[in-house]
């Protein structure tokens, strides 16, 4: 049964990784990393059924000067020398499962055609390895890993980032959508070319990219277990790693699953209990939320400060009152503008009737000069003058 399998990653330097390692090992090939001086040597492998670089269809030729790009050390120690952060990310794999229905040709063929296009869509290089299953592992378990670099390829060396790999501001400015639509648009892309794959080939077997959910499958998705862990119970022992690992997904799963059914729950009475008072007042909500703000300005006259404090105030009245409805108190009818407007009036006049608006004190009026006074012949004794010295 053919299953679908896509994981994407990036190569990071801040989780101890490097682009050369990365290339070595999935080659099986003898790579120095001129950066660091480290030498990985993989050449012992003999599980790499494929490898081949792609390039750019339109660099793709013998006179575009990209020899250098076609030589899997000098590539990647390329790629390593034009990242200058120790969180740089020097390359980004793309690993995938080959359907095992398929002939080995086939599954070069699909894992070429992948590369390519990938190539293509964001101008890099893709080094393509195609290996075998482990011996002691799923004899279905045919995999290809695409590393590609996160800059884009040209004659003279590494160009901008790209792809994924683009800060979010710098895709939102081309009018690209944001990482997360990409990777969908590439696992959904993955399933297409092997399905078509599959039918080429007289094979019923169907992958999707979808989730259980999308789907309509109702079943626990299945954990990732460590490969040491599987490697014991496929010996028959007892892997508590393993154990661990399945419980708490299992307990994942079934809070995640109670907490859909709970705001499924909570959605529906809150529908059925909805009346058409709500649903005038939530129109006259969106009603204000729509309209323009005229008074967003901080007026500098002491009294229109003052009026717009009362009606700052009434608003949070009425606030208040709204949300003790939410606690089953009965709710008032919304106040009209008008209503507001007569409450604030008479808020008004009732704080020029308590003397709110009486002249301050002859003594505040003396004090608030003498510091005025103060202030002015500081600041005139502060400010250097045109005779002052500074070369001191």
């Amino acid at each position: 049964m053919a299953i679908f399998y896509m994981e994407i990653r990036p190569v990071t330097r801040s989780s101890g990784r490097t682009a050369t390692a990365a290339a070595a090992y999935r080659a099986g090939e003898r790579i120095r990393d001129e950066r660091t001086g480290a030498l990985y040597n993989h050449s012992k492998r003999d599980d790499v059924l494929h490898k081949e670089i792609f390039l750019p269809s339109k660099l793709d030729r013998p006179d575009a000067g990209m020899e250098w790009a076609r030589d899997r050390s000098t590539l990647w120690n390329t790629a390593e020398k034009a990242e200058q952060r120790s969180n740089s990310r020097a390359a980004r794999e793309y690993q995938v499962a080959l359907p095992a229905e398929l002939s080995a040709e086939q599954r070069v063929t699909l894992a070429r055609t992948f590369s390519r296009e990938i190539a293509d869509r964001y101008n890099v290089a893709v080094d393509l390895a195609i290996h075998a299953p482990r011996p002691e592992g799923d004899q279905r378990n045919f995999h290809a890993h695409l590393l590609a670099t996160t800059r884009e390829v040209t004659p003279e060396g590494m160009g901008p980032q790209t792809g994924v790999d683009m800060t979010g501001q710098a895709r939102s400015e081309l009018g690209l959508p944001p990482s997360r639509q990409e990777f969908r648009t590439l696992r959904a892309r993955w399933a297409e070319l092997a399905n078509e794959a599959l039918r080429e080939a007289n094979i019923e077997a169907r992958i999707d990219h979808r989730s259980l959910e999308a789907q309509g499958l109702d079943r626990e998705p299945r954990p990732h277990l460590p490969w040491a862990a599987v490697i014991a119970e496929r010996r028959g022992e007892r892997s508590e790693i393993a154990e661990r690992i399945r419980e708490r997904h299992r307990q994942r799963f079934a809070e995640q699953r109670e907490k859909t059914q709970r705001s499924a729950h909570t959605e529906n009475t809150e529908r059925a209990t909805d009346t058409p008072r709500n649903d005038v007042v939530r129109a006259d909500t969106a009603r204000e939320e729509l309209e323009p703000r005229r008074e967003t300005a901080i007026p500098q006259d002491m009294d229109a400060r003052r009026q717009q404090a009362v009606r700052d105030w009434l608003k949070y009245r009425a606030s208040l009152e709204q949300a003790r409805d939410g606690q089953g108190n009965e709710r008032p009818q919304p106040l009209s503008m008008d209503e507001l407007r007569q409450r604030a009036v008479a808020a008004w006049r009732s704080l020029q009737a308590r003397g709110a608006e009486s002249p301050p004190s002859v003594e505040s009026q003396r004090e608030r000069a003498a510091g005025r006074d103060r202030g002015e012949s500081e600041q005139a004794r502060d400010t250097p003058g045109l005779s002052d010295d500074f070369s001191g």
